[in-house]
C-alpha cells in the first residue's frame, strides 16, 4: 500500500520543523524565528504536508502564502529532498488555492527560479500563466520567472 498526504495548517509549535524543512530545500534558511512570526500573522498562512503510510506520519512539506485584499503572494513553498515526487507540493498548492478561494481571492501570484523545472511544470499543471522575469533576481544570477494563478 502507498503513501498519502495530508496538508494541515502550521500552527506555533510547527515553526521549527518548518525552519528545518526550508533548510533543507533553500541555500539561505529562514531561521524559526522568522517561521513563528509568519505563522503569527493575521494576513499570512502557513500550510505542512505530512507523508502518511503505515508506520505513521512524517512532515516533508510546506508552503507559506500572504493575502492582501482579493490577491495572494505564495512567499515560499518547500519539499524535503527524500520526499519529492510523491504529491506533497501538489496537495499543498490545492489545499493553498482552496483556502483562498473560500476568503475571496481572486489571483495567487509567485515567483521561482527559471531553472526549477519541476516547479515550473507543477504550477503549469495548475492553471499558472508566466506573467514576466525579474532579471538576475536570485543571488546565483538566475532570473525570476513571475507566475500568476487565477483562482
Amino acid at each position: 500500500m502507498g503513501a498519502d498526504v495530508l496538508v494541515d495548517r502550521a500552527t506555533p509549535i510547527d515553526a521549527g520543523l518548518v525552519a528545518t524543512i526550508h533548510a533543507s530545500c533553500f541555500a539561505r534558511p529562514w531561521d524559526e524565528a522568522a517561521m513563528a512570526q509568519f505563522i503569527a500573522r493575521p494576513d499570512t498562512f502557513c500550510l505542512i504536508a505530512s507523508v502518511v503510510d503505515s508506520s505513521g506520519a512524517a512532515s516533508a512539506g510546506f508552503l507559506i502564502a500572504r493575502k492582501a485584499a482579493d490577491e495572494a503572494d505564495l512567499l515560499t513553498l518547500g519539499v524535503a529532498p527524500s520526499c519529492r515526487r510523491m504529491g506533497l507540493g501538489r496537495a499543498l498548492l490545492r489545499t493553498a488555492m482552496a483556502v483562498l478561494r473560500a476568503s475571496g481571492t481572486k489571483q495567487l501570484f509567485l515567483e521561482v527560479d527559471e531553472g526549477n523545472d519541476a516547479a515550473i511544470a507543477l504550477y503549469r499543471s495548475l492553471g499558472a500563466v508566466e506573467v514576466g522575469r525579474r532579471p538576475t533576481y536570485y543571488e546565483h544570477g538566475a532570473d525570476a520567472a513571475m507566475f500568476s494563478l487565477a483562482l
